[in-house]
C-alpha cells in the first residue's frame, strides 16, 4: 500500500487490519482531508446569494466560478453540519444557508430531489420535517415522479435514504411511509442482478436487455448500497443488507489495483465496461459514505478498500498527480479521457469485450471542483473532526 494508505491505516498489525475496523478517528491524514474540504467549501461560497456555486473551473486566466446551487448546497450543509457536530470550527453561519435553502423549493423536480430535501432536513432541520411532509406527496412520489417511473437507480436511493433518515429522526411525527419505503427498495431490488450490480434503469416498457438495466454508473452502486443500508437500520430488517453486501463485494472486487472506483459495470457478467472518467467525488466522498453506512449496520469491515480510494486522491494514481491543492484549496475533480469521445469509445469496446488500454497520454486531470464533493467527504469524515491546532478557516476578504 502508498504511503498515504500506510499513514491513515497507522501501526495496525495486518491481523488486526483484516479481522477489525480500523479507527478512523486517530488518523491525521483523515481529519487533513476535511481541513481542506472545508477550505474548499470557503472557496466555493457565494456570501451574497448565501449559497455554494454549482462549480468552479480552473481556466488559463484564473479560477471561474458558475451560479449558485441550492441542489449542491443541500450537499455541503450536510457535511458541514456532520463536522459541526464534532465540534470543527468553520466560518460558515449554518442557520442562514439553511433558511436560504428552504426559500425556494423549486428545484425539486425528481423522487431523488424530494428524497435529498427530506435527507437534508431531517439531519439539519428535523423540526421542519412535518411541515415538509405536509408540503409534498411523499406517499405517491415513485409514480409522480419521472425518476420513479422509469426506476432509475440513484433517484429511487436517494428517495429511499431520505424516507429512512426521516424516520429515524422523528418517525413518531410522522406518516406512515413504510408502503412508498418497501415500493422504492423493490424497485431497487429489482434493478440488481444475481452478479450484485444495479443496472441504471429499468425503463418500463423498454425491452429487458436493454442497455440501461445492463449497465449501471459506480453512483448507482454505492447510492443503492447507502439507500439499503439507511432502510435496514431505520426499519429494522435484515433483508436490505445482503443485497447491499453483495453489490459492495462485487464493485470492491472489481477496484483498480490503485484503488480506482471505475465509472461504467456491465451488471450481468459484474465487469468494468468504461473506467474513466475517475472520480474524486468517490474516492473519497460517496463510497466511504456507503461504505462506512453499510459496515456500520452489517459489521462486515471495507476500510481497506477505502483507504485505497484515499490513496489515489493523493498521487497514488495512474498519473502520479496528487489532486490536492493547497495553494487554490481544492480537491480537482477527476482523472479522465482528454476527448469525450475516447470514454465512449471504450464503452463500446468494453461491452464487446474488446480490449483496449487508456494510454497515460490519453488521461488528464480535470480542473474543476464542485460543492457537493466536499460535502460527501465531509459527510464521510466530519464525524472525525479537524486537525488539533488548526486554525479556523476565513472567507476570502473577511
Amino acid at each position: 500500500m502508498e504511503a498515504f494508505a500506510n499513514s491513515l491505516l497507522g501501526n495496525v498489525s495486518a491481523q488486526e487490519r483484516s479481522d477489525t475496523r480500523t479507527s478512523i478517528d486517530v488518523q491525521p491524514d483523515v481529519r487533513a482531508l476535511n481541513s481542506l474540504a472545508l477550505r474548499s467549501l470557503v472557496s466555493l461560497f457565494n456570501e451574497k446569494e448565501q449559497l455554494f456555486s454549482q462549480r468552479v473551473t480552473l481556466a488559463g486566466d484564473g479560477l471561474h466560478w458558475d451560479f449558485t446551487s441550492r441542489k449542491r448546497t443541500i450537499f455541503a450543509l450536510l457535511g458541514l453540519h456532520r463536522l459541526a457536530e464534532a465540534g470543527g470550527r468553520q466560518p460558515f453561519d449554518l442557520a442562514s444557508i439553511r433558511e436560504a435553502v428552504l426559500q425556494d423549493t423549486s428545484w425539486v423536480k425528481k423522487a431523488g430531489d424530494l428524497g435529498l430535501l427530506a435527507w437534508f432536513v431531517a439531519e439539519c432541520f428535523p423540526e421542519r420535517l412535518e411541515k415538509l411532509f405536509d408540503q409534498f406527496d411523499f406517499e405517491n412520489a415513485l409514480t409522480v415522479y419521472p425518476d420513479g417511473r422509469q426506476a432509475r437507480t440513484t433517484g429511487v436511493a436517494w428517495f429511499l435514504a431520505g424516507i429512512a433518515h426521516a424516520r429515524l429522526l422523528r418517525a413518531e411525527k410522522l406518516p406512515d411511509l413504510t408502503d412508498v419505503a418497501v415500493d422504492a427498495y423493490h424497485i431497487l431490488k429489482d434493478n440488481q442482478t444475481e452478479t450484485g450490480i444495479f443496472g441504471h434503469a429499468a425503463l418500463p416498457g423498454f425491452p429487458r436487455d436493454s442497455l440501461f438495466r445492463r449497465l449501471g454508473t459506480f453512483s448507482d452502486q454505492i447510492y443503492a448500497i447507502y439507500a439499503f443500508s439507511m432502510f435496514a437500520r431505520a426499519f429494522q430488517i435484515e433483508e436490505p443488507l445482503e443485497s447491499a453486501l453483495s453489490c459492495a463485494n462485487a464493485v470492491c472486487s472489481l477496484q483498480g489495483d490503485l484503488g480506482e472506483w471505475w465509472f461504467l459495470y456491465d451488471t450481468r457478467a459484474a465487469r468494468v465496461v468504461t473506467r474513466y472518467p475517475v472520480c474524486s467525488l468517490h474516492q473519497d466522498g460517496t463510497a466511504p459514505c456507503g461504505l462506512l453506512a453499510l459496515e456500520e449496520s452489517s459489521g462486515q469491515s471495507f476500510q481497506q478498500s477505502i483507504f485505497k480510494g484515499l490513496a489515489w486522491i493523493a498521487g497514488a494514481n495512474e498519473l502520479g498527480n496528487d489532486l490536492r491543492n493547497s495553494d487554490r484549496a481544492v480537491i480537482w475533480d477527476a482523472i479522465g479521457p482528454r476527448r469525450h469521445l475516447a470514454k465512449y469509445w471504450e464503452s463500446a469496446l468494453g461491452f464487446v469485450r474488446a480490449t483496449r488500454k487508456s494510454g497515460l497520454a490519453n488521461l488528464r486531470v480535470q480542473y474543476e471542483a464542485r460543492p457537493d464533493h466536499f460535502g460527501w467527504l465531509l459527510y464521510a469524515f466530519g464525524k472525525y473532526g479537524l486537525p488539533d491546532g488548526s486554525s479556523p478557516v476565513v472567507r476570502q476578504g473577511s
